[in-house]
């Protein structure tokens, strides 16, 4: 029997500021994985580097550590990138900063907050406006497999199922 599919959504407008300024970067990070564009919100040392350093070794490019710009692209589609000074460039707490494979912008498809953490087994999905785009957002999951599922979502996508 085929899953009973859910279109249940909330909105969360408090994720982005409603005033985003796309001439001052926000304090994050943003990986490219294909056409998807991920950006990681948090407070410093909740983890975005680490994050986006796992999903590099998964094949995804970096596009900005610690500052990121979000401005609207032609199609009116939010943009993710960098302020280019230090392009392909992360810090690796302990080790020091690190060269990466990078890319310059993607549109921005997913934003994971890292200060809150996700208990449902399976959430309603939850978005948030950025440039009138309503944008999905996932809190952190306590697994060392958070990486994983980060990947599988952004290639291939999410079905919201309701529990039976």
């Amino acid at each position: 029997m085929a899953p009973a599919l859910s279109w249940a959504c909330r909105c969360d407008p408090h994720v982005i500021p409603a005033d985003l300024d796309p001439t001052k970067p926000l304090h994050a990070t943003a990986i490219a994985l294909g056409p998807q564009g991920a950006l990681f919100l948090g407070a410093s040392g909740s983890g975005k580097s680490e994050l986006a350093l796992a999903l590099i070794a998964l094949g995804a490019e970096l596009i900005s550590d610690d500052l990121v710009r979000v401005t609207k692209g032609a199609e009116g589609w939010p943009m993710l990138s960098g302020p280019g000074r230090m392009a392909g460039v992360i810090e690796a707490r302990g080790v020091g900063l690190l060269t990466v494979r990078h890319r310059a912008e993607a549109p921005l498809s997913l934003i994971v907050d890292l200060d809150r953490v996700e208990t449902a087994r399976l959430p309603a999905l939850v978005t948030t406006p950025v440039f009138d785009q309503p944008i999905p957002v996932l809190s952190r999951v306590d697994s060392l497999h958070f990486p994983a599922i980060l990947h599988a979502y952004l290639t291939g996508g999410r079905l919201s199922v309701s529990p039976p």
